[in-house]
This record gives structure tokens, sequence and C-alpha cells, in this order.
């Protein structure tokens, strides 16, 4: 079921502060550039309590963003003492509110907890957050009510390019994952190349190389710095262990395309689509193409 987001370009500018709300949830973000913010800090939202993230440029190479995730009874005089602090050099926010103030102290320390415990298990972003605060107690429905309103929080984030919560690893067995409703087709593909023996599905959230594969340890001056950062940030997450001759995927990472897959396995430059093959030897740039044929004349 689709969702309908309303989002109002507070001084009409593209690039400008914003405000994001979904309809019939009591939620709303509101995001910024950090030299927007103090055009907006004025508004009365800010005066009540909420969640908010922090978004800089990564200390390490690898990552693409650095997140601080906080909590405030009152966001405009938090967010102040940050843009007072020197060492905080965040270039981006986006906090979340409650329009109708049901969001308690006790609530944003939830939320907060909730929120730095999925952003370290998605493995996407640096994370500024040294301490994990304990998890709050709540009654059974508040905490029905702060999982509901986290469910929107995350579809909002990658709406205003705040990517640290997309999961650069899938949690299930390759088995539960072969057989769940989000794969794109029942076709498991292993590598051609005899450099390294891996596997590959397609899923609704990229392309997964499924835990057990192997990488090739080398890299070639042909693969792109891009490849580069992404490999690295796996061996740094853990994602892809020493195994000796090879690096083994010790989880089912996500890429966003099959070529940046295989440049991460093989360790080079590589025409993704046909460097993979089904058990009938079928390349999946065959299989894409007899796909959309075959839509195509039914049309």
């Amino acid at each position: 079921m689709g969702k309908k987001l309303t989002i109002f370009l507070v001084d009409g500018s593209e690039t400008g502060p914003r405000t994001i709300e979904i309809g019939n949830w009591s939620g709303k973000a509101l995001y910024s550039q950090r030299s927007s913010l103090p055009k907006i800090i004025e508004r009365p939202e800010f005066n009540r309590p909420g969640v908010y993230i922090l978004k800089s440029l990564p200390n390490n190479d690898n990552y693409n963003e650095r997140i601080y995730i906080g909590e405030a009874e009152n966001l405009k005089k938090r967010l102040k003492q940050h843009l007072a602090d020197s060492d905080k050099d965040f270039i981006e926010f986006v906090a979340f509110i409650s329009k109708d103030e049901m969001l308690t102290k006790s609530h944003i320390k939830y939320l907060e907890s909730r929120i730095i415990s999925l952003s370290k298990d998605a493995k996407t972003a640096e994370i500024d957050n040294a301490v994990q605060p304990e998890l709050t107690t709540l009654p059974e429905a508040d905490i029905s009510d702060m999982e509901y309103f986290l469910e929107q929080m995350k579809l909002i984030f990658p709406v205003v390019n705040f990517m640290f919560l997309v999961p650069s690893t899938l949690k299930q067995s390759n088995d539960n994952i072969i057989s769940s409703p989000q794969v794109s087709s029942d076709i498991i593909y292993t590598l051609k190349s005899k450099r390294a023996s891996a596997k590959l599905i397609e899923t609704e959230k990229g392309y997964v190389v499924l835990s057990g594969s192997q990488s090739c340890k080398q890299t070639s001056s042909s693969i792109s710095e891009g490849w580069i950062k992404q490999r690295n940030k796996l061996i740094e997450t853990g994602v892809l262990i020493d195994g000796g001759e090879f690096y083994i995927f010790n989880e089912n990472a996500i890429f966003s395309s099959i070529s940046a897959a295989t440049a991460v396995v093989l360790g080079r430059q590589a025409a993704g689509p046909v460097e993979w093959i089904d058990v009938n030897g079928r390349t999946f740039k065959q299989n894409q193409e007899k796909k959309f044929e075959s839509e195509s004349n039914e049309e």
C-alpha cells in the first residue's frame, strides 16, 4: 500500500528547510541544512520535545555520512547549543516531533535508543554516538505507538537523503531469503569466473551476495574508487572476514547494482550482468532480456 507524504518548502527554495508529514500520522519531520537552521529555529515546533539527527561529513572515506542521534525536551534550546559548539561540524539536520504533543521524555529516549541500535545494525554510516542508551521501559501500548512512529520516521529519512538506516546486509538465513516474497525471482546465480565462488540473488532491496560467498583479496587497478570504498566498508564492519586465500561474506550483503557486487567479489571492474549464470548456464543479462521481451510481447 502506498503512502502520501506532504513536503512543504518553508522558504520556497528547493534546497531550503522543509517540513514533511504523512497522512494520518501524528508526527512531523523538520529538515534543514545547517546554514538555514538559524532562520527557522524560532518556529513554534522547535519548542517541543523531539528526536533529532545531525549529519556530518565522514572521517572515514569508506562511508558517505557521519551521524549523531539525540533527543531533547526542547529542540530549539538543544540545537542552539549544537550550533554554538565548534566540535559539532554537522551540515544537515532532521528532527521529529509530535503534532499532538504526545511525545514525552520517556518516548523520545525510547526512540533515540532504538534509532542508535538500528543505525549500528545497518552498518551503513559512521555513528558518532559512543554510548548506547538503555531502552526506556514503557507500557506495552506506548511501545506499540513508538514502533509505529519509528516506522514512519524510517520512510522519511531517505527522502531527505539520510541513508544511515538503509541496511547494507540482510539478516535472514540464505534459505529464508530465497523463499522470501521480497526476492524478485527464484533464480540463484553463481559466478562464472573461476577466481572466486559466490552466489547472488535479486531482491526488492537490491542484489544480494549470499553469506558464505568468496571475495578475491587482490584488487586490480581497473576497479573504481567507489567499489574499493564499498569493499573496505564491508571489511571494516565485519561483513567480509578473512578466510585465508579469500575474504568470506559473513552476512548477506546488499548491493545497489549487480556490477557493484561483481566488482567487490572479483576485485576488478567487470560487466556484472554477464558474469553471473543460473543453473542452466544463462547469464543474468540473458534472463533479463527474456523476461522483458516476453512482457513486451504480452502488451
